[in-house]
């Protein structure tokens, strides 16, 4: 099939249960984001700038990924005193004072570079611009994992000029991982190259999706996944749209559907998905929308889209 070896991920420990070796792998973490994420920022801004021909891909770039990893730090660095602040669509889908933080930090770090543009962020730091250059911030995608100290969680950050997407950072600290990609230029993991799986087989495929926290639409999707579900290799469920569909541009999995992201949930990793190869679309054309995100390696987008169209899942 074509299909590359699936990393093993660690087991999440729950925050609330405090055990015995929290210290050393407090220690670790701690060491991590001292020292090793900055690093790998750097080592991946300095081996792609030589090849972006366009001043203005490299500017936005490098913002995206300043403060991107500003905000990761600071997210790392309070994790300890998050609180539940106020919730969206339902009890279960929540809001802590460290989304409104980190959204902050990254508004402010944009306009002090570039005053003039716009912006699109998840928690309403939301503003016009006249420069063209409009920003689309999701300050913490995977709230709910990283309330429960679960380390599928990132912050993601694109830049769209003239409306189309040209610059995205996805920076997941807790996975050690940040993801970018330029439209036109590339598309890397850590500094190094990424593309989609070469799978060509939809039953051989392994399909990540998402949930949303409205109950009947749970239940809806539930349904779509228990049909799904013998027809393809296997089904993930991680928890953070733009780490899902990163793993496609990565070839971890090989195909990613949802009902229900908003574009501060897609936009970067759009980009990154795009310069890897993969396709992203919706169901019956290739524009990603609220009602549905498809992003999967080439060979399976099509059959993909056909499968879950078959099964009644609305555009």
């Amino acid at each position: 099939s074509g299909l590359r070896p699936r990393p093993r991920p660690e087991r999440a420990m729950c925050a609330r249960r405090p055990r015995a070796g929290d210290g050393v792998r407090r220690a670790a973490t701690d060491a991590l984001h001292r020292r090793v994420l900055p690093e790998l920022a750097r080592a991946s801004t300095r081996a792609v700038r030589g090849d972006l021909v366009n001043p203005l891909s490299e500017e936005l770039l490098d913002i995206a990924s300043g403060a991107a990893e500003a905000a990761a730090q600071f997210l790392v660095q309070g994790w300890a005193q998050r609180t539940v602040v106020s919730t969206k669509s339902s009890g279960t889908d929540v809001v802590t004072q460290m989304d409104r933080g980190s959204e902050a930090l990254l508004v402010e770090a944009i306009l002090d570079k570039r005053p003039d543009d716009a912006i699109l962020g998840e928690e309403g730091g939301t503003r016009a611009g006249t420069s063209g250059v409009r920003w689309v911030i999701d300050p913490l995608d995977g709230t709910v994992n990283y309330l429960y100290g679960f380390p599928v969680w990132a912050v993601s950050v694109a830049a769209f000029v003239d409306g189309v997407p040209t610059v995205g950072v996805v920076h997941a600290p807790a996975l050690a991982a940040v993801w970018r990609g330029v439209a036109g230029g590339f598309a890397q993991a850590n500094g190094v190259p990424i593309h989609a799986s070469q799978c060509q087989d939809l039953g051989m495929a392994l399909v990540a999706t998402g949930f949303g926290y409205e109950a009947a639409v749970r239940s809806e999707q539930g349904a779509i996944v228990a049909g799904l579900l013998p027809r393809v290799r296997d089904i993930r469920r991680a928890g953070a749209a733009a780490v899902d569909m990163c793993w496609v541009a990565q070839g971890v999995v090989d195909a990613y559907f949802e009902r229900g992201t908003h574009l501060w949930d897609r936009a970067a990793a759009m980009v990154i998905c795009a310069e890897a190869g993969a396709r992203v679309g919706g169901i019956s054309d290739d524009h990603a929308t609220d009602a549905m995100t498809v992003a999967a390696a080439p060979g399976v987008y099509e059959p993909l889209r056909g499968l879950l169209s078959e099964m009644g899942v609305a555009t």
